[in-house]
């Protein structure tokens, strides 16, 4: 077994786990109202888009059209499952035709 896989392995679970028990613990300290909430509700969304953004621009301008897709179908339908097919299925179509 290979002694600086399992060190990385386990340096990751005891950060992850140091900062989720350090949110529970200051979660009752931290602002309710006023500009800090307005961030820490606005804050996953930012993290999705920061997840999103580099895939969508890594896949080219059908990418783009995928996204504007897959936005426009949750959207109107609420559908976000169907709306994740539409955008897989463009992607996926525009690779398969080579555009």
């Amino acid at each position: 077994m290979d002694m600086a896989a399992v060190t990385a392995v386990l340096g990751a679970a005891a950060a992850t786990y140091g900062l989720r028990l350090g949110g529970l613990l200051l979660s009752e300290r931290l602002p309710q109202s006023g500009g800090f909430r307005r961030f820490m509700e606005a804050l996953p969304g930012t993290i999705l888009l920061s997840l999103v953004a580099p895939g969508i621009l890594a896949a080219g301008p059908w990418g783009a059209v995928a996204a504007a897709s897959t936005a426009l179908c949750t959207w109107k339908t609420r559908n976000v499952f169907l709306s994740m097919i539409i955008g897989v299925v463009i992607v996926a179509a525009a690779r398969r035709l080579g555009l």
